[in-house]
């Protein structure tokens, strides 16, 4: 059984209420011979319940197939030697935040069958989690979120517990925190020879003494060990990623962006200053890494941003004159049915109407966005296409589609030599489509790898005239 539970703080002066975590425990029921007990099925009585208890099943799906998942993605993240080979300068060892605490189990830490409390042992992890923290951030680390603590084995009074913590790596202004439970009774001890019992992944942030949140320094792996840790903090940040926005279903808010032929200059103007304010972001994190693409994420304030970065072994104004022409679009990405103009309203600027295929039983998306296109300055080497919904009352929204939007996206192409140049799509990812980017970050779909791919073979397929060969 999935139980949800909530902590909420109460200002006893003004009653405001403010909701300080959330958390969400398995358990089982023990049998008393070999069989299972089944459970009876919760009553549902309000729709509230219906969505609580769908969510529930989506993120039992999640952990039923974590342990492939992470597989996965650590073969998959063995690939990632050569990139932290070519990290710049500034990065640490987490020798140094390696921290060890024994504890004995007592009467007053058991329940009445003699076995420790989880949630002293809980407690336990945590301080010895938050010493490894602050040793490397040298500041006050604050608990953010824990990735599944897992109960292996139960401990008893009598046993000595040692708790073993260390940095395994950090994401800009967050650290994972390692943690690992041995339980020793008193031959075991003098054996030297433990019982592995509990394992929990903890995610700091820290702050200074300005209450600003601290930028954690980049690790460098010096041992396989330190390697294998470094990889299973990605793929679990990846799963991680995957599980919140899977399960988010948050409502989309309309952009509610009208198009006025009096004001499309600005209009396009806008578009085009949003896409470059999103490709000048820092702090993105690479998730994923095969051959000629990259996957970047970036997260600010539950907006999530992805950042798809391909070569391409073509001329980067070949790249530009196929990408930003999207009634081509189709030919190469499957996410796109049909992509017709609707108003051509100058040489760079044209407003599409585009159909998409629908997921999970659900109808048909449709949208109608503006396109702006932006050819490289004689000085420069890059093109830009920016990309963003837009409101049109010649065509409104269909019975037969769900009217979906797009926020901020595009394509940046920068030419690296004549034949060759870098294509990266950007994409401020609206609530519409974050099951479908979910799945691919968390480690279960591969669409975006494969689309991404799709993409570079249409552009390398091309003749340098821009016709389209079939592949």
């Amino acid at each position: 059984m999935e139980i949800s539970i909530k902590v909420i703080v109460q200002d006893v002066f003004t009653g405001i209420e403010k909701l300080v975590s959330v958390a969400f425990s398995t358990f089982v029921a023990k049998p008393a011979g070999k069989e299972k007990i089944h459970l009876k099925p919760v009553t549902l009585l309000t729709e509230q319940d219906h969505v609580e208890h769908n969510l529930a099943s989506e993120r039992r799906k999640v952990r039923l197939q974590h342990e492939e998942t992470f597989k996965n993605l650590m073969e998959e993240n063995s690939k990632f030697e050569d990139l932290i080979c070519d990290e710049e300068e500034g990065t640490v060892s987490t020798r140094g935040t390696s921290v060890q605490s024994i504890e004995l189990v007592l009467p007053p830490h058991a329940n009445h069958h003699g076995n420790t409390f989880g949630g002293q042992i809980m407690a336990w992890m945590e301080t010895v989690a938050t010493l490894s923290a602050s040793r490397l951030c040298r500041a006050h680390p604050l608990l953010k979120s824990v990735d599944m603590f897992k109960f292996r084995g139960p401990s008893t009074v009598g046993d000595r517990l040692v708790f073993n913590a260390i940095v395994n790596n950090t994401f800009q202004t967050c650290v994972e925190v390692g943690v690992r439970v041995e339980a020793f009774d008193c031959q075991e001890w003098s054996e030297g020879r433990g019982r592995h019992i509990n394992s929990a992944f903890l995610i700091y942030n820290a702050i200074d003494d300005r209450e600003e949140l601290v930028t954690f320094p980049k690790i460098k792996p010096v041992s396989k060990d330190d390697f294998r840790r470094y990889c299973g903090a990605i793929a679990r940040k990846r799963i991680r990623l995957g599980r919140k926005y899977v399960i988010s279903h948050k409502e989309e808010v309309p952009l509610c962006i009208h198009w006025d032929v009096r004001n499309q200059v600005s209009l396009s103007d806008d578009n085009v200053k949003a896409f470059k304010k999103l490709v000048a972001k820092s702090g993105w994190e690479v998730t994923s890494a095969v051959e000629k693409i990259k996957i970047h994420t970036l997260e600010e304030h539950d907006i999530l941003s992805v950042w798809v970065e391909k070569h391409v072994e073509k001329p980067a104004q070949l790249a530009y004159h196929l990408l930003s022409d999207f009634t081509k679009r189709p030919l190469w990405d499957p996410h796109y049915v049909s992509c017709e103009v609707i108003d051509w309203v100058s040489e760079d600027d044209q407003i599409y109407y585009i159909t998409c295929p629908g997921a999970n039983g659900d109808k048909p998306k449709d949208l109608v966005i503006l396109v702006s296109r932006r050819r490289c300055l004689k000085d420069s080497n890059t093109y830009m296409v920016a990309v963003k919904s837009v409101i049109l009352p010649s065509v409104p929204p269909s019975p037969q589609y769900i009217r979906s939007e797009i926020t901020c996206a595009g394509f940046h192409i920068h030419a690296i030599d004549s034949s060759s140049c870098t294509v990266s799509y950007f994409n401020q990812i609206p609530a519409s489509i974050l099951p479908y980017f979910a799945g691919n970050l968390g480690g279960w779909s591969k669409s975006i790898e494969e689309t991404a791919g799709s993409c570079i073979q249409f552009i390398e397929n091309a003749t340098d005239d821009g016709s389209i060969s079939i592949f």
